[in-house]
């Protein structure tokens, strides 16, 4: 294929791409936004496969074997096969730790990649900019390494195999700035030594980042996952843009600062609503699983009182105003099928109905949304935290299911609570809250949440799936 074909094919996905993103900034246009997606990554897969095939017309300046060209091809395939079988089996509630697992490849695609073009360069270098190319050799691997050794740490926290309690190691600033300077005295072993004498500090240091990687995961509480899973998306896209500097493909670059920059912004949208700066995250140490604050001082919060589906269908019925809260809780339970039939229910009774979606609700941002378009909950009456707050002193009832922290009190009322100024939907401004939870425990930040024992909280205790379907039952009666 010649190079000025390769150019249009690859300015094409570029554009696919930009395309892309702009459609999933909505719920109304995220499908077309994919479809972009798809057709820019087809676009590119076959331009760059034909171009160093040389299978258009042998002007490529890289050319494959028969062999090698199958093999590629069978690569490809075994990938889309295996990708497309995880698509249709994976749940939703399980899309947080998939999406992290994926990072993990990214990451460790461009520690390979990195690697391998040191070892073997597989693109021509100009005379002159040696130095150039081993310096983007060494930032893939070393932003690589950190992705993937964090986002199997991600992985495992948010699978439930590993404890979502911080590991705080004392010093650990120290320790990450330390193993940082380490990392740039390695690359100044590195950059400059003939005939391939870098691999040993081009090695220690892929063992050294990635204990970094490991490291920084380790030390995010379980409350700032949200944020971790968008951070490891950034630093994938970054990986991707240096591996692509590195091989001197230019949709690469312009992809990995899509996914970087992105993921960066998202992260910072994450971190604004949870009133948290992006280095405090990065930090680490915010969120346990042993519940309480961080004053140490044990609290009493009374009795919470239990209400039964019939009463909570009989305050839907004399409610005007109706606010549901989501939260993983109704992600684990499937909840939202029969929650969609429900809310058609209430409003074909002129009833208004709206949810209200909290920006880090459940493990992955936009989980939420995704969940309650899979059931064909209309979008324009899924709204943000900061368009229904407002609203809810003049809220009749509030249904939260499956939600804890994003609807604590104590992160406006308690300044030594461990997610205090943490912006949270103020449901206990309406009239009614019911709660749909399985116990009294806490949340996926630890703490606990004085919601459950007000007075105008009631609390409806059960799987929520079954709670719901119960509710639907007894409204269509």
């Amino acid at each position: 294929m010649p190079h000025g074909v390769l150019t249009v094919a690859y300015i094409a996905s570029a554009i696919l791409f930009i395309f892309s993103l702009g459609g999933l900034s909505n719920q109304q246009s995220a499908r077309r936004g994919n479809v972009y997606g798809i057709l820019g990554m087809i676009i590119a897969v076959l331009a760059t496969g034909g171009y160093v095939s040389g299978a258009f017309d042998g002007a490529a300046d890289v050319t494959l074997s028969q062999e090698g060209y199958g093999v590629l091809a069978g690569a490809i395939g075994i990938g889309a096969i295996i990708g497309a079988v995880m698509a249709a089996r994976v749940a939703m509630t399980s899309m947080p730790e998939l999406v992290a697992i994926l990072h993990s490849f990214v990451g460790l695609a461009a520690v390979l990649v990195g690697i391998s073009s040191y070892l073997h360069a597989g693109i021509p270098v100009p005379e002159g900019e040696e130095t150039i190319h081993e310096i983007e050799i060494f930032l893939d691997v070393f932003i690589g390494a950190i992705t993937f050794t964090g986002s199997v740490i991600a992985f495992l926290k948010l699978r439930g195999s590993m404890s979502g309690n911080p590991l705080i190691l004392p010093a650990r600033h120290l320790l990450n700035l330390g193993m940082l300077v380490a990392c740039v005295y390695l690359g100044y072993r590195f950059v400059g030594v003939p005939d391939h004498g870098g691999t040993v500090p081009l090695l220690i240091m892929t063992v050294v980042s990635g204990i970094i990687g490991i490291h920084l995961v380790m030390a995010i509480g379980g409350a700032d996952m949200p944020v971790v899973v968008s951070m490891l998306n950034s630093y994938s896209g970054w990986a991707a843009a240096a591996a692509g500097f590195m091989l001197k493909n230019d949709l690469l670059i312009i992809t990995g600062a899509l996914v970087g920059s992105s993921g960066a912004i998202l992260s910072y949208i994450m971190c604004a609503a949870m009133n948290r700066s992006f280095i405090s995250v990065i930090l680490g140490g915010f969120g346990t699983d042993g519940g309480g604050s961080s004053s140490g001082v044990t609290r009493e919060y009374g009795e919470a009182t239990e209400i039964s589906v019939q009463d909570t269908v009989a305050a839907l019925q004399d409610a005007s105003n109706i606010v549901i809260v989501p939260g993983y809780g109704m992600a684990v339970a499937q909840a939202q099928h029969s929650l969609s039939e429900v809310v058609k229910i209430l409003r074909g009774r002129n009833k208004n109905v709206r949810f209200a979606i909290h920006p880090v609700a459940g493990r992955l941002p936009g989980h939420m949304n995704v969940l309650l378009a899979e059931a064909n909950v209309p979008y324009d009456i899924v709204l943000e935290m900061d368009e229904l707050n407002d609203d809810l002193p003049e809220t009749d009832v509030v249904l939260v299911i499956g939600a804890n922290d994003i609807v604590n009190p104590d992160a406006l009322e308690d300044p030594t609570s461990p997610i205090a100024g943490m912006p949270v939907l103020e449901v206990w401004k309406s009239g009614l809250v019911v709660v749909f939870k399985r116990s009294l425990g806490t949340g996926y930040a630890g703490v606990q949440n004085p919601l459950f024992f007000k007075d105008n909280t009631d609390m409806l205790f059960g799987d929520a799936k079954k709670n719901v379907d119960a509710l639907l039952t007894e409204l269509r009666q």
